[in-house]
């Protein structure tokens, strides 16, 4: 009798728990029950470098805010176009994304530091250059390529030398592809928020995902003299837009060594920068372009969103 009455229950309400145990399953895997969703977010500009003699000075500066290494609240979306194509231009808007900003790297082989938090959505397939997601005109590109015919990418710099423009659709004889040695599966990448980093000092090449690096040395000089690009190479050096995520983007005309990268890295996605005199340019991009340096390089967004809906893929270091 009571195996009777047993049955009856599952039968009347099986359907119901099994369509809350579905709608729980999805739920925790979008993440909903992420803590991150919970914990404190920082506002856009809630954190900056402060300059009182005025920008471009490297004296008597110092952060401002509420620096404590916050989430951000907003990341920048790049929804581009996936097919080979050039990217956006200063002449106006294409289909695809990007945020263009003021040149804050000027000279030939002169030392530099990138780093950047990315979340790539998409890999566009069969081609070499896959997705950049930073570049200066008339310099070089960062980003990931595919090292086909595997299903592995590699984090690289492709990079035009000081005598060629890179214009007429791309960097012609006098290009050159860095290669870190780090590669990863398009599928550990994908989806995930990524920490990478690029620090140079003619001929030496650091390089740092996550938390793994590597050196690389190419005695072929380089230089730069325009305008930079977030979310792709610059149009005259064409390449594939990028479709994905980006935060924390952070310039240094210095060769930052690698205990310092990797302090950048452990603060996560909302660490501010650590090496403010070096400091050239700071995009946090949570909820605007603006660059937070104090050098008034703020960028021009084409086709940017700013999303509240970005810490699925991210894990705190």
């Amino acid at each position: 009798m009571r195996s009777q009455s047993a049955m009856e229950y599952l039968m009347t309400y099986g359907w119901s728990i099994l369509i809350v145990a579905v709608v729980l399953g999805a739920l925790a895997y979008l993440g909903v029950f992420n803590p991150l969703y919970f914990a404190p977010k920082a506002n856009p500009g809630s954190c900056q470098v402060f300059r009182p003699n005025g920008a471009g000075t490297s004296y008597d500066i110092n952060l401002l805010g509420v620096c404590d290494n916050e989430i951000p609240r907003y990341v920048a979306n790049f929804n581009s176009v996936t097919t080979y194509s050039p990217g956006c231009s200063t002449y106006g808007a294409s289909s695809s994304s990007c945020i263009i900003s003021n040149s804050v790297l000027f000279g030939s082989d002169i030392p530099f530091t990138v780093t950047a938090w990315v979340n790539v959505e998409y890999f566009t397939s069969g081609i070499s250059w896959t997705v950049p997601f930073l570049g200066f005109a008339n310099y070089q590109g960062f980003g990931f390529i595919d090292t086909a015919p595997s299903q592995d990418v590699a984090l690289v710099i492709h990079r035009c030398s000081s005598a060629d423009t890179c214009s007429n659709g791309g960097c012609g004889t006098g290009s050159a592809v860095i290669n870190d040695g780090i590669t990863a599966s398009t599928q550990s990448i994908m989806g995930k928020w990524t920490f990478v980093a690029y620090s140079v000092n003619q001929p030496n090449y650091y390089f740092q995902v996550n938390d793994q690096s590597a050196n690389v040395t190419n005695p072929n000089g380089y230089g730069n003299s325009a305008m930079t690009m977030i979310g792709g190479q610059f149009q005259s050096c064409d390449g594939n837009p990028f479709e994905g995520q980006i935060a924390n983007v952070q310039i240094y005309n210095a060769s930052l060594d690698s205990k310092s990268i990797s302090a950048i890295y452990q603060e996560g996605i909302g660490g501010a920068p650590i090496d403010l005199q070096n400091l050239v340019g700071w995009w946090p991009l949570n909820g605007n372009a603006n660059d937070y340096s104090g050098n008034g390089n703020g960028g021009l967004a084409t086709n940017v969103l700013y999303t509240d809906s970005w810490i699925t893929g991210y894990t705190p270091q």
